[in-house]
């Protein structure tokens, strides 16, 4: 089976949308930032693996303490994708904190800011 297939496309998706609406709802651990999102996730084509890219609104620390949180909620987290997906195996996830969101927030800032810049270098 080919990495790219549409049978791995469409698994990822499902596995994706489960997993936002357990983080959302089932996880009650007070470290996870109630901003978080799964940007996107990467299922290996055997489906034991699984890479969840995960997003945090916030600082660091809030970052940090929302991947602490989501690791050890792994167990509960694999249980209830296994209770709510139907698949031959269940994958094994690790979480990794995607800085993508915060990386474009902070270009379309810098861009915005040049901008504005931009007319006042003009009347000069």
């Amino acid at each position: 089976m080919r990495k790219n297939s549409l049978k791995n496309t469409r698994i990822n998706g499902e596995v994706q949308r489960e997993l936002a609406e357990i983080i959302r709802s089932g996880i009650k651990d007070p470290r996870i930032h109630p901003m978080t999102s799964v940007v996107t996730v990467a299922v290996a084509p055997d489906l034991k693996t699984c890479k969840a890219y995960i997003s945090v609104l916030g600082d660091e620390k809030a970052a940090e303490d929302t991947l602490a949180g989501l690791q050890s909620a792994g167990g509960y987290i694999r249980k209830e994708l296994a209770r709510r997906i139907n698949l031959r195996n269940t994958p094994e996830i690790t979480f990794v904190l995607d800085q993508s969101i915060a990386y474009g927030v902070n270009m379309s800032k810098k861009i915005d800011e040049v901008m504005r810049a931009m007319p006042a270098r003009e009347e000069e």
